[in-house]
C-alpha cells in the first residue's frame, strides 16, 4: 500500500510564534506573550512564577516573532513553490476575542485569517486549523484562573463556534487543542496556570484537562452541525517509551509514561475515561468535578483523526537515578547510548516514529497525522543568506522513509505530514530564533535584531521534490526496513 495520490505534504507553524503584531489589529495578550526569553521561561511555564504582562528588563520574543503579520502573502507563496498540499496553522485566540470573554468577536482578527485563508485557496493548499495552540487571552488568566475555571468551556466554544462558522468551506481539517498533554509539564503554557502556594497540583491539572476534554468534545459536535464535511482531530505531544532494560519494572514504567499522554487521546477518540485514569484519581484522591452531563458529552462526539508530533523517543527506567539524564527535551528521559542527538540533547530515533505511528493506530484504528516533525539545529548562512543544511535533509528523509514503512509495509492509515517550523520561527521550549526548523531562512537572532529577509535553503528544494514525487525522491535514497 504506497501513499495514496491525495496525501498530504506541508508543514506547520503556529499563530505565537510566527505572527507578532501582538497588540495590533484590535489584539490582545495572550499567555504566550509574556514567556520571556532567559532562564525565567521554564518558570513561568510551568506556572510557577506569575507573570501576567510584560515587565521591564525582559524581552518577549512572541512580540514580533518573525512578523508573519506583515509577511503571510510571501511566506505562503514559498510554500506554494515547495507544492504544499496542506498548510497547518492556528489561531490566535485572543487576535478573535481579545479578552477571550467578549460578547462579540473582532471583526479585523477574523478578517486577518480569512485573508490568510484565501490566500491559500489561491494556491490549492488545504488549510489544517488548530483553534488554540498554546494561547489563552490574559485576561482569562486574570479573572477565571484559566482552564482551572469551568467557564472556559463556554468561552472557548463560543470561540471556536464562530471561527468554525466563520470559515466554513474555506477550512475543512480542525485541530481542538495542540499538544493537550503538555498542560501536565508545562501548566501555564497548556492552561493559563499559575499555582498559589499549597494547592493541590495534580488536582488542579486533572480538572483543567477534564474540562478542555469536554470543551474539545463539544467542538467537534458544533463543526459537524456546522458543516457535514468537517473532520475534527485531536493533537498529542507524542513519542514512545521505551524500557532502558528488560526488567519487568522497566517495561512497567514505560507504559506508565506512555499513558500519561494517551489519557488525553483515549478520551477524544473513544470517547470515555480509561479505568487506569479512574484508578489513578481514586488512588491519588483527585476529586475532579464532572457536571452531570458531560459523561454523555465525551461519548456522543469523539474526534474523527488523531494527530500528534514526534521529535524523538524516550528511555525510561523505574530507577532513573542510576542512568545520564537526556537533555533538552521537556519530557525526562534517560540517555539512550543507541541514539545520537541534536545539539539540544533531543536523541533522533526515526524507526520510533514508525513504532509510534503503529501503537497509536492499534490502540485507536483512526487515520493518523503527523502534524510535527523536525530538526532543530543552528544554521550558518552565507552572505546571501543561504543555508546548506544537509544534517536537517537526513535527519527528515529517515523520518519520511520511517513513515511510509508504517503506512507500505505495517498498514497504517495516515492522512498527511506537516515539517515543524516549516519557516524559521520561535522555538517554543527556549524562545530562541537560533533553534531553527526551517526550509526557509528569517534574518533573526535570539535578541529580536535582524532584517526579517526570508531565504530558501538548501532543503527548500529537496521537500519541493520529495513533494513533487509523493515521497518517491526519498525511497531511491534509502532502502526500506521490514519487520
Amino acid at each position: 500500500m504506497a501513499l495514496d495520490k491525495n496525501f498530504l505534504w506541508g508543514g506547520a507553524t503556529a499563530a505565537n510564534q510566527t505572527e507578532g503584531g501582538v497588540l495590533e489589529g484590535g489584539r490582545q495578550l495572550a499567555n504566550i506573550d509574556v514567556l520571556p526569553y532567559g532562564e525565567d521561561r521554564k518558570k513561568v511555564a510551568a506556572g510557577e512564577l506569575e507573570m501576567l504582562d510584560w515587565k521591564e528588563g525582559y524581552y518577549y520574543p512572541a512580540k514580533e516573532a518573525i512578523d508573519m503579520y506583515h509577511h503571510y502573502m510571501e511566506d505562503i507563496r514559498l510554500f506554494a513553490e515547495m507544492g504544499f498540499k496542506v498548510y497547518r496553522m492556528s489561531l490566535s485566540w485572543s487576535r478573535i476575542f481579545p479578552n477571550g470573554d467578549d460578547e462579540t468577536p473582532n471583526e479585523a482578527g477574523l478578517k486577518f485569517y480569512e485573508d490568510i485563508f484565501n490566500e491559500l485557496k489561491k494556491y490549492g493548499i488545504e488549510p489544517l486549523v488548530t483553534i488554540t495552540h498554546f494561547d489563552i487571552p490574559i485576561h482569562l488568566i486574570k479573572e477565571y484562573g484559566g482552564w482551572r475555571s469551568r467557564k472556559m468551556i463556554d468561552f472557548y466554544t463560543r470561540y471556536a463556534e464562530t471561527v468554525i462558522t466563520r470559515y466554513k468551506g474555506l477550512v475543512h481539517y480542525w485541530l481542538t487543542i495542540n499538544e493537550i498533554n503538555i498542560l501536565l509539564h508545562q501548566p501555564f503554557v497548556g492552561g493559563g496556570i499559575v499555582f498559589k502556594e499549597g494547592e493541590n497540583k495534580e488536582a488542579i491539572k486533572y480538572q483543567a484537562a477534564h474540562h478542555q476534554l469536554v470543551a474539545s468534545a463539544l467542538t467537534t459536535k458544533i463543526a459537524h452541525e456546522v458543516d457535514p464535511e468537517n473532520k475534527v482531530g485531536c493533537m498529542l505531544a507524542g513519542g514512545s517509551h521505551y524500557p532502558y532494560t528488560c526488567r519487568p519494572e522497566d517495561y512497567q514504567e514505560a507504559i506508565k509514561r506512555d499513558r500519561e499522554g494517551y489519557f488525553f487521546i483515549d478520551v477524544q477518540a473513544r470517547g470515555n475515561y480509561p479505568n487506569y485514569a479512574l484508578k489513578k484519581f481514586e488512588r491519588e484522591g483527585l476529586s475532579i468535578q464532572m457536571a452531570p452531563e458531560d459523561k454523555e458529552i465525551l461519548a456522543a462526539s469523539p474526534v474523527d483523526f488523531v494527530t500528534f508530533s514526534y521529535y524523538c523517543s524516550r528511555t525510561v527506567s523505574a530507577h532513573p537515578e542510576d542512568y545520564e539524564q537526556a537533555t533538552g527535551n521537556l519530557f525526562a528521559s534517560i540517555k539512550n547510548e543507541h541514539l545520537p542527538s541534536t545539539e539540544w540533547g533531543w536523541q533522533i530515533d526515526p524507526l520510533g516514529l514508525r513504532n509510534s505511528l503503529n501503537q497509536l493506530y492499534d490502540r485507536y484504528q483512526k487515520p493518523l497525522f503527523i502534524v510535527e516533525n523536525g530538526l532543530g539545529a543552528v544554521d550558518v548562512p552565507d552572505e546571501n543568506g543561504y543555508v546548506e543544511d544537509d544534517y536537517r535533509i537526513d535527519y527528515l528523509e529517515k523520518h519520511v522513509q520511517a513513515f511510509m514503512d508504517a503506512v507500505e509495509i505495517d498498514g497504517v492509515e495516515l492522512l498527511g505530514y506537516t515539517t515543524w517550523g516549516c519557516i524559521d520561527l520561535i522555538a517554543a521550549s527556549t524562545g530562541q530564533m537560533s533553534k531553527r526548523y526551517g526550509f526557509v531562512y528569517v534574518d533573526r537572532d535570539d535578541q529580536g535584531n535582524g532584517t526579517l529577509r526570508r531565504t530558501k535553503k538548501k532543503s527548500f528544494d529537496w521537500y519541493k521534490q520529495v513533494i513533487a514525487t509523493n515521497g518517491e525522491a526519498v525511497r531511491n535514497q534509502i532502502p526500506s526496513a521490514v519487520l
